[in-house]
């Protein structure tokens, strides 16, 4: 006996009494429709689901966004069951020992049978019909409708939410634990709202049954009373009908909080506040209105008959209330006085060499209006992003960039700004802060209201919208993301495809130092000893501009260490190092799965541009005509590629890739050049095109 218990208690020890409260729990409501309870155990029962309602209606009332109160659709359906199963088992106590009188069910039976209703069997069947026409037809049937549309609409905007998402990991703003994080809530959204569009019928199906027992109630009461207890008809219907009206409010009562818990939950907007919190501030909040109350209802109570008395009351304590509102607002807009300095009249000074500014490597102009975005004083948000998209650029691509350079121009529009290269403009565009851009991915549901533009950083169609349109246009399947994310996605995109000339001789200098501290022996044995630094700057360009990553600087070093002793030209070393890089090249472009597609040539084709390359060397070029088809070809061939949802990838030989590459990426921005060798072994080629290059 000492070790069966000493085996439980370790069995206990190791589950825990929290894993163990949801069985115990499921295992006691399907015993009490089994097992026969008396009238305290009923008592008990009775008094603990009226506390776990007000618990959940307080829970929902305290949360600030529903997926905080997760478990929700769950407690509906455990709720919902345990009520069914204390009126399974008061109806048994009720028809077995109804006829000793109103109190054979428990005292909370025959409180709310005789207190509630007055002990008038007619008053309690109207009392209960109104309790169940408010909880089944208005608050569990708005309610259900309320998560069935937010579940619908969760849905259909979990694509645009997604595109959000990925914009924002792809422009540095947030990181891959916190996109994690995104797209599980995103997830769990919509399994939420589902899950309460299925437990508000559990709530339906349980006002329908309180109707039905009710009827059985009464009904079998009636026959159990008369034919086996030998009770009068009268006294039968009186006694049986009272303990049945109280045990339909017992359960009827409980479960209109839960209905009400219920609404709450699925009809929350926003998330920093609670029900509370948001019920004063939005409601309670404005004096004007207020006061207009105040003097409605005072008017009313001057009209004859009307309860003049109540009225009045009312209008003062409104007209009182609107005065403190209106006192603490007129005290929270008065302005702090700022000491202004006088101004110093301006000197003027010889010029001087300190009057010759360099030129920012990389700069951002912006309109008047969007200087609160750049702002430090105001925590611009900007500057967050454009912080994040440097740190991205250096994680990803290899190098650290020039810091960007930010400064208002008042000759640009009030809503413009541009990108500038060394002074030279790359990119403009417009950003209206308190407004949203809704981007079209290519397939949406509907048309918004707005401003038509284009995405400046891809040209695909947008809208700028109001903030209010957000839900709709992320349930049409639009990306909506705001100002400053426009401005620092362009500006990321700028800075991706301007990669190469970002890299100076001063930032290929700074790699370097950064290199020596983790391998200092490979550097100094190759700049400047074999190879000078000019020659790696180009060569790292030559990579960067076909949007290769520099990040692998080890495999890239000794590449050129083996090699430079041969040849310092720096065409033919980019070449090498992409065939060493090939592995890396390749997981860049298809991220997944071992087989890659690609575009090709046709064999004659090949032959021709072979021939060609061979007799000419570096100054080789193709003819016109068949460079025209040549282009036109491949630019159909990309177009498919993507159409296909793959990348527009064309696979040649390892002497045409250069030629192909600087010829068809003029036309093609989006194309990349793969030799054979940069080809893993790994890999299974498939061929999904064929440019045949013929006119």
């Amino acid at each position: 006996m000492a070790n069966a218990t000493m085996a439980l208690n370790d069995i206990f020890g190791r589950v825990g009494l929290r894993q163990m409260a949801g069985p115990v729990l499921i295992l006691l409501i399907l015993a009490m429709m089994v097992l026969p309870l008396p009238p305290f155990a009923l008592d008990l029962f009775f008094t603990f689901n009226i506390a776990i309602s007000v618990i959940v209606m307080l829970v929902a009332m305290n949360v600030m966004r529903p997926l905080d109160f997760s478990i929700f659709p769950t407690v509906l359906l455990v709720t919902t069951l345990l009520r069914l199963s204390l009126n399974v088992a008061s109806t048994r106590v009720v028809l077995l020992e109804g006829h000793t009188g109103p109190g054979a069910a428990g005292q909370v039976i025959e409180a709310f049978g005789h207190f509630l209703v007055g002990g008038n069997y007619t008053v309690g069947l109207v009392v209960f019909a109104i309790l169940v026409i408010i909880n089944f037809v208005v608050i569990t049937k708005g309610a259900g409708r309320v998560a069935e549309v937010a579940a619908r609409f969760t849905l259909d905007a979990m694509p645009g939410k997604q595109m959000a998402i990925d914009a924002d990991l792809n422009a540095g703003l947030i990181g891959e634990d916190e996109a994690r994080k995104r797209r599980a809530t995103i997830a769990d959204e919509a399994d939420f709202y589902g899950s309460m569009d299925g437990a508000s019928k559990f709530v339906r199906g349980d006002a329908v049954a309180g109707i039905i027992i009710m009827f059985i109630n009464v009904i079998g009461g009636l026959i159990v009373g008369v034919l086996q207890h030998n009770l009068d008809v009268g006294t039968a219907a009186k006694t049986y009908t009272l303990l049945t009206i109280g045990d339909g409010l017992v359960a009827q009562i409980p479960a209109l909080i839960i209905s009400i818990a219920a609404g709450m939950v699925v009809t929350r907007v926003g998330d920093a506040q609670d029900v509370s919190q948001q019920l004063v501030a939005q409601l309670f909040n404005n004096p004007k209105v207020i006061g207009l109350t105040a003097a409605i209802i005072g008017l009313l109570g001057l009209i004859p008959g009307m309860p003049n008395f109540v009225f009045l009351l009312l209008a003062a304590g409104l007209g009182v209330l609107a005065r403190e509102l209106d006192k603490r607002s007129r005290a929270a807009e008065v302005p702090v006085p700022v000491a202004v300095s006088p101004a110093v009249a301006p000197e003027t000074q010889e010029a001087s060499w300190a009057d010759v500014a360099p030129l920012d490597v990389l700069g951002l102009e912006v309109g008047y209006r969007l200087i609160p975005l750049v702002d430090k004083s105001q925590d611009g948000e900007l500057l967050r992003r454009i912080r994040g998209i440097r740190k991205k650029f250096a994680q990803e691509v290899g190098f650290l960039v020039a810091p960007v350079h930010i400064r208002d121009n008042l000759e640009l529009k009030p809503n413009a700004y541009r990108i500038l290269l060394k002074g030279v403009e790359i990119g403009q565009g417009e950003a209206f802060p308190g407004n949203l851009l809704a981007i079209n991915p290519g397939r949406v549901a509907g048309q918004l209201q707005g401003t038509v533009t284009k995405d400046p950083a891809f040209g695909l169609p947008a809208v700028w919208i109001e903030i209010s349109l957000r839900e709709q246009a992320q349930a049409y399947g639009y990306t909506v993301v705001d100002a400053s994310t426009v401005v620092a996605t362009h500006l990321n995109h700028l800075i991706l495809s301007h990669a190469a000339e970002l890299l100076g001789r001063q930032e290929a200098q700074a790699l370097l130092d950064h290199l020596v501290k983790e391998m200092p022996k490979l550097v100094e044995d190759l700049v400047p000893k074999v190879l000078p630094l000019g020659v790696l700057q180009k060569v790292l360009q030559n990579l960067l501009e076909e949007g290769v990553h520099i990040r692998d600087m080890r495999t890239i070093i000794e590449t050129l260490a083996e090699n430079a002793p041969r040849t310092q030209d720096s065409e033919a070393l980019s070449g090498l190092v992409r065939v060493a890089l090939g592995r890396s090249i390749v997981q860049q472009l298809y991220p997944d799965g071992a087989e890659i597609q690609v575009m090709s040539l046709d064999p004659q084709l090949e032959r021709v541009l072979v021939q060609a390359v061979a007799g000419a060397g570096d100054n080789a070029s193709i003819e016109p005509g068949l460079a025209d088809t040549l282009v036109r070809e491949a630019v159909a061939a990309a177009q498919r590629q993507e159409e296909l949802g793959l990348p527009a990838v064309l696979l040649v030989p390892g002497n045409l890739r250069t030629l192909l590459s600087r010829f068809l990426r003029r036309g093609i921005t989006q194309l990349k050049v793969l030799a054979h060798a940069e080809v893993p072994e790994s890999k299974i080629i498939k061929v999904t095109s064929i440019i045949g290059g013929r006119a």
